[in-house]
């Protein structure tokens, strides 16, 4: 396949704009759909002002502001999928609902190129069950690309393949990830499962966190507290839950 250098991200949330920001950093040309002006308007705020934005990582010395301006001119947004037609990779990231992201891919499907690679960001749900929204021929390029939170700042990247998947969209991501300075990591798709590597076990230490709060062992901040200075956690576990679904303020 060839290389990966024009890039559709559908849904600007906390997700979709930080994935779009860390493209657009690393040297890929990116588009953002979304539903209408004001969602836009609020995606290209995160990406310019947000505390992991471009605005913030010139202000820390991370970056220069020629270069954040460089990659702020390789971002774009609109509301039309037509815009996307031409990427060579879509990836999804509208909220975690089975049906929705089914409807987005069926939409998609009838408007991307044939050799575009799809790709979800799902935390969890099984690609085997998304892909079914797609023609069976676009389901060897469907894969699960799960990016974590902040994407600007967080390395690993989880390449969920399901038996579909062909692997050489597995190695164009792959690929892409290495250019823009992201881990990668090859996981089988689990039907029945939920959280691939990372998350299932995530999941485990913030249900242990919630044990030990119902149980008034600790504080909240405590137990965040006690993660982050005797784990190097870089946030505690429930901490991490709210800025994954409300954003880092």
């Amino acid at each position: 396949m060839p290389e990966i250098t024009s890039i559709g991200v559908i849904g600007g949330g906390v997700m979709g704009s930080g994935i779009a920001q860390a493209l657009a950093v690393g040297g890929a040309r990116v588009t953002v759909r979304d539903l209408n002006e004001a969602l836009i308007e609020k995606s290209r705020s995160t990406v310019v002002d947000g505390r992991y934005g471009l605005k913030r990582g010139v202000e820390r010395g991370k970056t220069t502001q020629k270069d954040a301006d460089a990659s702020l001119a390789r971002l774009s947004f609109t509301t039309s999928l037509g815009d996307l037609k031409d990427a060579d990779l879509i990836i999804e990231a509208v909220p975690e609902d089975l049906e929705l992201k089914k409807k987005v891919f069926g939409e998609l499907d009838t408007v991307a190129g044939p050799e575009t690679i799809f790709a979800t960001n799902t935390s969890g749900l099984a690609i085997s069950d998304i892909n079914k929204a797609v023609s069976e021929e676009r389901r060897k390029r469907f894969i699960g690309m799960h990016w974590f939170s902040p994407a600007p700042v967080m390395k690993l990247v989880e390449l969920v393949y399901a038996p579909e998947t062909a692997d050489e969209a597995i190695a164009a991501l792959e690929s892409l990830c290495q250019r823009v300075g992201k881990a990668t990591v090859r996981v089988k798709d689990a039907p029945g499962r939920y959280g691939f590597i990372a998350n299932r076990i995530y999941f485990a230490a913030v249900r242990e966190a919630q044990k030990v709060l119902e149980e008034g062992i600790a504080t909240p901040e405590d137990i965040n507290k006690a993660m982050v200075f005797g784990f190097n956690w870089p946030v505690g576990p429930l901490a991490m839950v709210e800025g994954a679904t409300k954003g880092w303020q």
